[in-house]
């Protein structure tokens, strides 16, 4: 009878183990792209990289514009089927045209948003092939870090501005231009202890409604973002909406601040109580596709796949993403927003951005 019962309670034991382990599996599965919603994103993927190829034009560009060609290129860069390689010639004339576009002070433009254009080539060439770009991407690097706001302009913290980075004029910052020269200082190995970092932060949190670490009279507490310390583009107002608060989680996690900081649990918990994909929430569909791809660069940098809301539904983003995407891709392979603020009419930049969301929904 003894020897029956220990039988008994090792059967018992294992079965308790293999649930547990089940268990695991099942919340490890759940914090993945879906099988089959993975060969969906890269055939959306491809679609939009073929829409794409064919509408590159002879000198290298994309809408005749280096800003939408350094994005283009990016999507190219990052596709699963990495096209530094197997597409190289197209990607060396593109390549070839923004570099074709620096300036002796390192910043890549033609006629206008040196800053703008600059970041999103640093960003491109990293991704394409940073060790033979190297000392493009260097000096476009330092124009970057002499561009932000601070002492050698003549600014201060006590001013709004100190930290930010705009589109290339020395009117004012914004923090959609900050994430992005941010993400191409990241991308570029500016070092974590470099002071532009400590620098951002102070403009990032002007921009955050949340007053505890918000200096500015008119911030809240919900623990969103704004466009700028003091102005939202929700109109007349400094409500939080959903691109600026992907924006600044992003920021913050890029100048090496922690998951369990208070400033990057509000900005969080705001995305949660917010989460939607049917809009750019708070703008209805202006910058719906800068949504999506910025929304996919902040969760994939924050690490969590699943996004509780506010009902207590839990959402895996990755798969959220893909089958919105995948559902209003046309035909042809393009995207593209019926509301044409921010030059979301333009085909080629929503696909790239639809592109690179992807291409976050996919990697590990």
């Amino acid at each position: 009878m003894l020897f029956k019962s220990i039988i008994r309670l090792v059967i018992l034991a294992c079965m308790l183990n293999f649930s547990s382990l089940s268990v695991i599996a099942q919340e490890t599965d759940n914090k993945s792209l879906d099988i089959s919603l993975r060969n969906e994103a890269q055939r959306a993927v491809e679609k939009g990289i073929a829409y794409l190829r064919k509408n590159m034009d002879k000198q290298g560009s994309w809408s005749n514009h280096p800003g939408v060609t350094a994005i283009v290129l990016r999507a190219f860069a990052g596709s699963p089927k990495k096209y530094t390689k197997n597409d190289g010639m197209l990607m060396k004339v593109s390549a070839k045209y923004l570099i074709s576009l620096q300036h002796g002070d390192g910043s890549i433009y033609d006629k206008e948003l040196p800053n703008y254009i600059t970041a999103n080539t640093i960003i491109a060439l990293s991704a394409l092939d940073s060790e033979k770009y190297k000392e493009v991407i260097k000096k476009a690097q330092s124009f970057l870090v002499d561009s932000q706001f601070d002492e050698g302009e003549g600014y201060t913290k006590e001013n709004d501005y100190y930290g930010g980075i705009g589109y290339g004029s020395r009117i004012r910052p914004d923090l959609s231009n900050l994430q992005t020269a941010l993400e191409a200082l990241k991308d570029s190995g500016l070092p974590a202890d470099d002071q532009t970092w400590q620098r951002a932060l102070t403009f990032i949190q002007r921009c955050q409604n949340r007053s505890e670490s918000n200096d500015q009279k008119w911030a809240g507490n919900d623990g969103g973002f704004v466009y700028l310390p003091g102005e939202s583009k929700v109109k007349g107002s400094t409500t939080s909406y959903g691109s600026m608060t992907y924006a600044g989680l992003k920021s913050f996690l890029y100048a090496n601040v922690k998951k369990d900081d208070p400033r990057v649990k509000a900005a969080y918990d705001w995305i949660c109580s917010h989460y939607t994909l049917e809009e750019n929430p708070g703008m209805g569909l202006q910058g719906l596709f800068y949504s999506y791809h910025t929304f996919a660069k902040a969760m994939y940098s924050y690490g969590n796949d699943i996004i509780k809301d506010n009902s207590g539904k839990s959402n895996n983003w990755r798969n959220d993403l893909t089958e919105k995407l995948a559902e209003t891709q046309s035909p042809d392979g393009y995207w593209v927003n019926t509301n044409n603020r921010w030059w979301e009419s333009d085909k080629n930049l929503c696909t790239a951005y639809a592109v690179i969301a992807l291409e976050y929904c996919l990697k590990d």
